[in-house]
């Protein structure tokens, strides 16, 4: 990696979007935060572009941000997506080893993996990442990096991650005319789990919850292996939707009586104890019981995690993943949700935070920043599963992967456990 290194993440959200500017030096471990920009998003719903003209200002604007703080130009960037859209689908690719001596190859890895893509897809649907989970050489399963190993037959077993093309190209549009290049597209669950989760976690087991502002995130790990994602389509402002209809008021003192006095714990606040509102909004009046809110936020809190709940059923992993549950996104940082979390998901759960980082680290020191500095981290070391949405107009120009021996030395390295 070139000395001073810089890659920009640029998490596009319901709530927010924000931008994060990665600095990494040859001689230093730590990649270095050199700028931060934030900006309320107003043009999408539920992980989606509603909004062109709105979400290209949103974009703009913490683009910008993030330039201002760090007087660097942005761009080009790793973009998040996200949405009820995204889905998953495990598929099988099988080649023949190329070389006479059945070596396998940074070749014969591509032309797997290519292999893998090749399945039959409804309608406006796309692949974003296959990701590999194991291998199989000639008699040898679960093979985790097979380069250099000898065979004659090489097969992957891999979970492709799905997009609705019309929301992929929507969202595309938006950031190309707020002037930002796209190195890659990489859902935002994938992203999170890269600045938040150990080699530990996913080897013993985990379930990373992004709690966003439409939609909630949820990617399963195990024996370092990816084995399941989706996505949940309630979010923190479903939280603020529902304060708002309680307590007849507008969205914007909702969500302020969300951020300032919202918790998921009723039992720990008493009943006695009042908000005036008139405090928070000068047009409003009266008192409302704190406890009722939490009430709210813990209803609410409950039907998310008996969602993530519900899906881990279906593959069996339902109270049964040891590393437990961590919650990352503006959702976590409600007072309770890891105690709610621990009660619905029947595990052991905490919050999560950035990893280990440089520079102004105290700008993106809380759960909402994970995805942003997630995709940073995801641009910095040259993933292996860059989106096929590298076949779309105008991003034909963007770096392809798989090229080289050792390039695929290089993913292999990063990539697994």
């Amino acid at each position: 990696m070139s000395k001073g290194d810089i890659i920009i993440g640029l998490d596009v959200g319901s709530s927010n979007v924000r931008a994060v500017i990665l600095q990494k030096f040859e001689e230093e471990e730590k990649p270095r935060v050199v700028g931060v920009g934030v900006a309320p998003s107003a043009g999408m719903r539920r992980g989606v572009v509603a909004d062109v003209e709105e979400t290209i200002k949103s974009i703009s604007t913490a683009v910008g941000n993030a330039e201002r703080t760090s007087g660097i130009p942005v761009s080009r960037a790793i973009v998040s997506i996200g949405g009820s859209h995204i889905s998953s689908q495990e598929s099988q690719g099988v080649v023949a080893t190329g070389k006479a001596d059945g070596e396998v190859t940074g070749d014969d890895l591509a032309r797997v993996l290519s292999a893998a893509e090749t399945i039959s897809l409804p309608s406006n649907t796309e692949i974003l990442h296959v990701m590999p989970r194991n291998y199989s050489v000639d008699d040898q399963k679960n093979v985790k990096d097979p380069l250099g190993m000898n065979g004659i037959r090489l097969e992957v077993n891999s979970l492709l991650v799905l997009g609705s093309t019309p929301f992929i190209k929507n969202l595309s549009k938006c950031v190309y005319q707020a002037g930002v290049e796209i190195d890659d597209l990489v859902f935002a669950g994938l992203a999170a789990s890269k600045a938040s989760l150990n080699k530990r976690q996913k080897e013993l087991g985990v379930v990373l919850i992004d709690m966003g502002g439409g939609t909630t995130n949820f990617i399963v790990f195990e024996e370092g292996e990816l084995v399941q994602l989706g996505v949940v389509p309630i979010g923190g402002g479903h939280i603020t939707n529902d304060i708002a209809i309680g307590l007849r008021t507008s969205i914007d003192v909702a969500e302020k009586v969300k951020i300032n006095y919202g918790s998921a714990l009723p039992d720990e606040v008493s009943k006695k104890e009042q908000i005036n509102l008139s405090e928070i909004d000068q047009n409003e009046e009266g008192e409302i019981s704190r406890h009722h809110i939490a009430e709210i936020v813990e209803a609410r809190l409950e039907e998310i995690f008996t969602l993530v709940d519900k899906e881990l059923r279906k593959t069996g992993r339902s109270g049964m993943l040891p590393a437990g549950a961590v919650l990352v996104g503006g959702g976590a940082k409600l007072p309770g949700a890891v105690d709610v979390a621990k009660k619905i998901l029947r595990l052991p759960a905490q919050t999560g935070f950035p990893a280990d980082l440089g520079g102004i680290v105290d700008k993106v020191d809380e759960p909402g920043f994970v995805t942003a500095v997630g995709l940073a981290l995801w641009g910095l070391e040259d993933m292996p599963v860059r989106s096929t949405n590298m076949k779309m107009p105008g991003l034909n120009n963007m770096p392809n992967m798989g090229k080289t021996v050792e390039k695929m030395k290089g993913w292999f390295r990063k990539f697994l456990p």
